[in-house]
């Protein structure tokens, strides 16, 4: 296991992080995992012993459960609460009353004080915005969350699923009013939809933030379990298909990566996960599992190495659809000479 750097900071977390999305299985939630606590145990145990130190959860998975488990499981194990970096995430609804939704300060300050009661724990390492809220402002937002920190409760702060110009205005604000900034996004990237590689991907670089992936494996679509000439009536994708994607420029993609994982013999999935932690860009990837069989399998990605070779072909077929300004911004810099 490598460990990086959160961005710019010198917090260093595990190249996987473990996502618990799976845990609790309560409301809509069952769709996607409903592990009970003993098995959570185990996959958290099995985790840290293969060298993750980074544990992302959010406070509407399984409607505050899954927080509640990862902390039971941290305490049964014994773990060092220290050794951990722990990350979870708030704006998802979280009551019938208008209040309990959002980015408002009210409700920032709230689901922090929840979250760390569920969890069981003094302080959150990485607390995240999970998207964008257009009904309240920036400012109040980002205040809120440097009185987090300010007041020892959170150490770092990250957002979810923002766009481009959200997440730059967010950072100008920050700096101008000197408060706490965003060290890291939480974003949807796999070889199968690189639309971050648009705008946020040179975002990130320039400011420096991590880069935390989110369904690496596209929902599991890019398990191996399916294909253009693969039925199957098991697996996520069944019951609750999501991401979104182009399924098939995604076969193409999955028939490049089986030759490639035949010729290695992997996994698929191991391809998949192989070549985002070839991507400059990535600090962590998030691998959730419903059993320790999916868990060891997508561990393993980390020793797969890709080759120059591979990952062109992996790149060329996977590559995104010239869009303006983009394109033109590349034509304009392809030379030395101004055009």
């Amino acid at each position: 296991m490598k460990y990086k750097s959160l961005g710019n900071t010198g917090l260093k977390v595990s190249e996987l992080c473990l996502g618990t999305m799976t845990f609790g299985g309560k409301g809509m939630w069952t769709a996607i995992g409903a592990l009970p606590q003993q098995t959570v145990n185990g996959i958290i145990k099995q985790s840290v012993d293969a060298g993750i130190n980074f544990i992302d959860t959010a406070n509407i998975y399984s409607e505050g459960l899954s927080e509640q488990m990862t902390g039971e499981a941290i305490r049964q194990l014994g773990l060092k609460r220290d050794d951990l970096v722990i990350a979870t995430k708030v704006r998802g609804k979280m009551g019938e009353g208008v209040n309990q939704v959002g980015l408002s300060r009210k409700h920032i300050l709230q689901q922090a004080d929840e979250s760390l009661k569920r969890l069981n724990m003094d302080y959150i390492d990485l607390y995240q915005i999970h998207g964008f809220d257009k009904t309240t402002p920036f400012e109040e937002t980002l205040s809120a969350l440097d009185s987090l920190v300010q007041s020892g409760k959170v150490r770092y702060i990250g957002c979810s699923n923002l766009a481009a110009w959200q997440l730059m205005k967010s950072l100008g604000i920050s700096m101008q009013e000197h408060w706490s900034k965003f060290v890291s996004l939480q974003a949807y990237y796999t070889v199968g939809a690189r639309d971050l590689e648009r705008e946020i991907v040179p975002l990130l670089l320039d400011q420096k933030l991590g880069l935390m992936v989110w369904s690496p494996l596209a929902g599991g679509l890019l398990s191996g379990k399916y294909g253009r000439h693969i039925k199957t009536e098991e697996g996520r994708r069944v019951n609750y298909d999501f991401p979104p994607v182009n399924k098939e420029k995604t076969f193409d993609i999955i028939e490049v990566m089986q030759t490639i994982a035949q010729k290695k013999g992997v996994t698929v999935a191991q391809i998949a996960l192989a070549w985002l932690l070839h991507q400059p860009v990535v600090t962590s990837i998030i691998i959730g599992a419903k059993n320790t069989d999916q868990l060891t399998d997508n561990l393993k990605a980390t020793d797969v190495q890709l080759s120059e070779e591979e990952m062109a072909q992996l790149n060329e077929v996977s590559k995104l659809t010239p869009e303006y300004p983009g394109w033109m911004i590349e034509n304009q810099n392809s030379s030395n000479t101004n055009k």
